[in-house]
């Protein structure tokens, strides 16, 4: 029997073999390693009652390595849909020298303290290229991402732990300056604020192109941003030192 079922699973095969139709249509991936860096992470939780800290400053955060990686699909000249999976695990420890309320339980001061923070990204993004030459390529889209976020605190017997889960819009960039036949320029991200909160995830970086369907890169990242609200007050940044590779099928 045909059921609207039935009506909705024919309607995506038939968008995706319209896609896969598509001359210029390009397969991508893109993947990501190297070392990231605590520049700030404050937290409060609940934001009204609780006790701000910091898991950079009165915590201690050590440098860990970190991998993300993207598989993108681009049809005709200038649209690319892409998945980024992107996650993100630190951990602290320490004292801190006054009593900490986090969430419903209070940890004594001078406390040893272990705390893990967890802020797992994944994305899909649409971006569109507005300009396409062999100079400069450079797109705009949009991004729903998924966060994916927990921070857990313990110490003395007491532990306790925030879970965090939402779909956050955010604003696709993309610029690519090709300085010659085999070095580029690139910038990219995704971006948003509101009176909520914030969130940047930018990447700056120089390209080496290995042949017509690869290349590596190397470069800086930043994310930051962060939420102020009644349940949580946290904000943080982090640097990366990148190093990646891509390639098209």
């Amino acid at each position: 029997m045909y059921t609207m079922k039935n009506h909705f699973l024919g309607a995506i095969i038939s968008v995706w073999l319209t896609l896969t139709s598509v001359s210029f249509a390009q397969y991508g991936i893109d993947v990501e390693t190297g070392g990231v860096f605590t520049g700030y992470n404050d937290v409060r939780i609940p934001g009204k009652g609780g006790t701000l800290f910091s898991l950079a400053n009165e915590l201690k955060t050590e440098a860990s390595v970190f991998f993300r990686g993207r598989v993108s699909y681009s049809f005709g000249t200038r649209n690319t849909v892409s998945i980024l999976v992107a996650p993100l695990f630190v951990t602290a420890d320490g004292t801190i020298p006054t009593a900490v309320q986090f969430q419903d339980k209070t940890f004594g001061a001078n406390t040893r303290l272990d705390a893990a923070w967890k802020f797992n990204s994944y994305r899909l993004t649409y971006r569109y290229n507005v300009a396409t030459s062999e100079e400069i390529e450079f797109g705009l889209g949009l991004t729903a991402k998924i966060r994916d976020a927990k921070i857990s605190l313990s110490g003395g017997g007491v532990s306790s732990t925030k879970t965090s889960l939402g779909i956050v819009p955010l604003i696709n960039f993309r610029f690519l300056w090709n300085a010659g036949s085999s070095v580029g320029l690139l910038v990219e991200g995704d971006a948003l604020a509101a009176p909520q909160g914030r969130a940047e995830d930018v990447l700056a970086a120089v390209v080496l192109r290995l042949s017509d369907s690869s290349a590596i890169k190397a470069g800086y990242r930043i994310l930051e941003g962060g939420a102020n609200n009644d349940k949580v007050y946290g904000f943080s940044l982090f640097h990366y030192v990148v190093l990646g590779i891509a390639f098209s099928l």
